[in-house]
């Protein structure tokens, strides 16, 4: 028979605030993997896209190199034509890095995709980039509100906000 441990006194609150710690460090660590994805992945798209643009290089080579990287990294995803193809295009709507830094790569992958395929003008793109950081928006909700037009309605309603609330 199994004798009944006693805990301690302190030990569940140690242990919910363990627990805590470690889903924190958990998402962080997802976030800086994410963050990583996105910085190589704009820099690839940066290195073809000056390629393509200097050397003439045709479309063909982002078959070639996605066959070679995935016999080189096997069971590792992201190395497809079609993402070659996208990585070009996020450099190429953000060149410059201080966007990227500050906004592209604080989103997953899959975000910035949902704004390269569905919006086509930076300053729009740019806002609901934003608005899905500032709200945690999933790409699911982030596509709805492209979709609902939500940068077209936002600041249009009528409010006495100005009027009836205090200064700050």
């Amino acid at each position: 028979m199994e004798k009944s441990l006693q805990l301690p006194s302190g030990y569940q609150e140690l242990l919910q605030e363990l627990k805590g710690r470690i889903r924190t460090a958990q998402v962080r660590a997802g976030l800086a993997v994410s963050r990583e994805l996105v910085l190589l992945y704009w820099s690839i798209g940066k290195d073809l896209s000056q390629r393509f643009a200097s050397q003439g290089w045709g479309t063909k080579i982002n078959e070639r190199l996605a066959s070679d990287l995935q016999a080189e990294f096997p069971g590792v995803e992201g190395f497809s034509p079609r993402n070659f193809r996208y990585m070009r295009a996020l450099a190429e709507a953000w060149p410059e890095e201080a966007i990227l830094q500050s906004l592209i790569a604080k989103l997953p992958w899959g975000h910035n995709l949902r704004v390269l395929d569905r919006i086509k003008d930076r300053p729009t793109r740019e806002w609901y980039l934003r608005a899905a950081l500032e709200y945690g928006w999933s790409q699911d909700v982030l596509v709805l509100q492209i979709k609902s037009r939500l940068h077209e309605r936002e600041g249009k309603s009528l409010t006495n906000f100005q009027r009836e609330l205090p200064p700050p």
